[in-house]
């Protein structure tokens, strides 16, 4: 049974970092591709960063060059580290497999998922 578990948010001003950590169980972590996903109020949940199982990113435009996905197979654990937040940021992040996205023109899709942690809540605001 799949348990993810997002932490690391919180309140920051616009320009500022935060690392998003995601503790995973219940998965075989290190041959899955894994994904941080984002909603904010009133809209679609998107994906902005994913991680294959061999290591290699992918990052829609929006984020691009801001953020860094990594992860530790050993610990079963991903991040997210984030640098230079702007207010459009603000969203719940929420880990989860990624086996499915893929990348086209400035955006990526995928997780068509049935199950979702709590996620953690980013606020960028002054």
């Amino acid at each position: 049974q799949v348990h993810l578990v997002e932490s690391g948010g919180g309140l920051v001003q616009p320009g500022g970092s935060l690392r998003l950590s995601c503790a995973a169980s219940g998965i075989d972590f290190r041959i899955n591709a894994m994904g941080w996903y984002r909603q904010a109020p009133g809209k679609q949940r998107e994906l902005v960063a994913a991680i294959t199982s061999g290591g290699s990113t992918k990052y829609p435009d929006s984020v691009k060059g801001r953020f860094t996905i990594s992860r530790d197979n050993d610990k079963n654990t991903m991040y997210l580290q984030m640098h230079s937040l702007k207010r459009e940021d603000t969203a719940v992040y929420y880990c989860n497999l990624a086996h499915d996205f893929y990348c086209s023109g400035s955006g990526c899709y995928g997780g068509d998922l049935d199950y979702w942690g709590q996620g953690t809540q980013v606020t960028v605001d002054s």
